[in-house]
């Protein structure tokens, strides 16, 4: 199992999670399609779930909760890049040009979390660990495999997430118009242009699970009510499709290129 035992580099995703309108209509759902187990956790931290999957913490899954008088959030799922100084990184995301939605706070003993905007929109969420530190088990199938900038400007995100983060972004090499996403010189994540979403996509993270059979699980997730963004295809890193759960919230599946 490829387990993570110790705490994620600044700027490396770390940890994804939805907040949904019927939490346990998610929990079932992707118990069904993915093995995790997962319950509503305290009510201290708004019944928040962490879904495992062989014992080791996978994603969260939480409800979708707005103060009063706002709009109820989407239901997405959410790219947290890890830090060390939570409230350093949010100054350096607003001198560098990015919106604060949710300044920082403290979860508990588990960590420090806010939630920020890229000057293109792409929302993300940033992680300070304490008891917790993130994803336990990643590139496995079922589990967090990889996360992806969705933006219409790769030079401003490259700024952006260089002063914010000390994120390099470069071009992938043997892909066209695609970026590797580096901390200390290793990938960590990629980016793409909105130009190769539909028409009207906003920025946006996505975030890919692994799967053993991308075909077999997106016909598992048609016949659970999920929705079928882009049918199987193949690409240089594997087998991939993109998809939406029931309530809506987009992700990607992929069988990578065994190497």
């Amino acid at each position: 199992m490829p387990e993570v035992t110790t705490p994620y580099a600044t700027g490396t995703p770390c940890w994804v999670d939805l907040m949904a309108k019927d939490q346990q209509a998610a929990l079932d759902f992707y118990r069904d399609l993915f093995g995790w187990q997962g319950q509503p956790g305290p009510a201290e931290f708004g019944g928040y779930a962490v879904c495992e999957l062989d014992g080791k913490a996978a994603a969260g899954i939480g409800a979708a909760m707005a103060p009063e008088g706002m709009p109820e959030p989407p239901t997405v799922w959410t790219s947290y890049l890890a830090t060390t100084d939570a409230q350093a990184t949010q100054d350096a995301i607003v001198s560098a040009g990015g919106t604060l939605l949710a300044p920082v706070m403290d979860v508990g003993n588990l960590g420090r979390m806010l939630i920020a905007s890229d000057p293109q929109g792409a929302v993300f969420g940033v992680w300070q660990p304490g008891e917790f530190f993130g994803a336990q088990v990643v590139n496995q199938p079922s589990a967090l495999t990889w996360n992806e900038l969705h933006t219409s400007d790769i030079p401003a995100a490259t700024a952006f997430y260089g002063a914010a983060f000390g994120i390099e972004i470069e071009p992938m090499e043997g892909a066209d118009s695609y970026w590797e996403l580096r901390v200390g010189g290793r990938p960590v994540g990629g980016a793409s242009l909105l130009a190769n979403d539909p028409p009207g996509t906003p920025a946006h993270w996505l975030t890919y699970f692994a799967v053993d059979d991308v075909d077999s699980t997106v016909d598992a997730l048609v016949k659970r009510g999920g929705t079928v963004l882009a049918p199987p295809f193949d690409m240089v890193a594997g087998r991939m499709s993109v998809v939406a759960d029931p309530q809506g919230a987009a992700f990607a599946m992929i069988t990578p290129t065994p190497m």
